[in-house]
């Protein structure tokens, strides 16, 4: 039998989604938009996720691998006008609906979602990884926001030296952020290591880091870690940030990891997008992600 012509389309990643109840993977939206201290539309990430997916190919022509992963669509939960606090039981228990499976993708939505969906892998046993710009280590004594998910985890009672921070910027913290970070215990990577080393060199070590220490592993892309010249769609984003392409190598080695279950995208804000360059990062970070699961 004939293979079908390709005149006309191809077979794309958006063939891999649907409903797939035994599939290893799978993908939760999360548009959580409220309290985002820098005011933006993160809810409209999902639907620009799965959007693009038609525009990617099952197949990489550098490694010869044909994507072929089922992931399973699991929808949106319903964040709408939901404040962080109350969007926490939702996300949560979304996550471990999923827990049976080898790997869960929550698209957000802002970084608010990251500890709910590190509370679904429960606290005793979870690691937590971020590629991040900033600590997210703002003060709660008014409320959660996008700015304090890691130190409301630490409030939670997660033991910090079970955290990695990857990709910290210059002139986008405080200096009483990185002294939390230090009487925590926290693993502290910056921008410039990541960029004279390689991300995926420190991410791989702080895998095993974490490895060590922690049954499951989380990990947060919050997206305002890429450069902002290659990433403008995060108001967070910042000039000298990691290249796109470290961010891909990183995030082919997140997804082969085995402690790896759930992997968040947070603080991507389609009405920043210039030209889809956002949107084809997104779908580009999703296919290096199921090409890191394809190799366990």
């Amino acid at each position: 039998m004939s293979e079908p012509s390709e005149a006309l389309g191809w077979r794309s990643v958006a063939d891999l989604v649907g409903d797939h109840p035994d599939a290893p993977v799978a993908v939760i939206g999360a548009p959580l938009n409220e309290r985002s201290l820098t005011p933006g539309r993160c809810d409209l990430g999902p639907k620009a996720f799965r959007a693009v997916l038609p525009r990617l190919s099952t197949y990489d022509v550098e490694t010869e691998l044909e994507l072929a992963v089922q992931v399973h669509d699991a929808g949106d939960v319903a964040l709408k006008a939901v404040s962080p606090a109350d969007a926490f039981e939702p996300v949560r228990d979304a996550v471990k609906a999923q827990a049976h499976r080898a790997l869960t993708i929550l698209i957000g939505g802002n970084n608010a979602i990251t500890r709910p969906g590190a509370h679904a892998l429960g606290l005793d046993r979870v690691g937590v990884l971020t590629l991040d710009a900033h600590f997210d280590l703002r003060d709660t004594d008014q409320g959660l926001t996008n700015g304090n998910p890691i130190q409301a985890l630490l409030d939670d009672g997660l033991d910090g030296a079970r955290i990695s921070q990857i990709g910290l910027a210059p002139f986008a913290n405080t200096r009483r952020a990185h002294e939390k970070a230090k009487a925590a215990g926290i693993s502290v990577r910056m921008a410039r290591e990541c960029r004279e080393r390689g991300l995926a060199v420190v991410v791989a070590e702080e895998l095993e880091r974490l490895s060590a220490l922690c049954e499951v592993i989380y990990v947060d892309f919050d997206i305002d870690v890429i450069d902002r010249s290659q990433w403008p769609a995060s108001p967070g984003a910042r000039p000298g940030g990691v290249s796109v392409h470290d961010f891909f190598d990183a995030a082919r080695v997140i997804g082969a990891h085995p402690k790896v279950r759930v992997v968040d995208l947070t603080e991507y804000d389609p009405s920043l997008e210039i030209g889809d360059l956002s949107s084809l990062t997104v779908g580009r970070w999703f296919c290096e992600i199921l090409s890191g699961v394809s190799s366990r």
